[in-house]
C-alpha cells in the first residue's frame, strides 16, 4: 500500500473517486504486476513468477506422462 500511495496516488490529481479507482487498477496491472520485484517471489514480478511456475508444472506433468 505504501508503494501505491507514493508512486501513484500522491503524484496524481483525480476528478472523482471513479477516476482514482481506475488509475489504481492501471497502476497495479502496469507497475506492480509487471515491474515491481517481490522478495517473497524470489525478487521477481508476479507475472514472471507465474510464468516460471507454469513452465515447471507443464514440465512435471510431461515427465509424469513419460514415466
Amino acid at each position: 500500500m505504501k508503494t501505491l500511495k507514493y508512486e501513484e496516488v500522491y503524484r496524481q490529481e483525480y476528478r472523482d473517486l471513479a477516476e482514482a479507482r481506475a488509475s489504481r487498477g492501471e497502476f497495479l496491472n502496469r507497475t506492480y504486476n509487471y515491474q515491481r520485484l517481490h522478495s517473497a517471489l524470489g525478487y521477481r514480478p508476479p507475472v514472471e513468477f507465474e510464468q516460471v511456475q507454469s513452465r515447471r508444472q507443464t514440465g512435471e506433468s510431461a515427465l509424469a506422462c513419460v514415466l
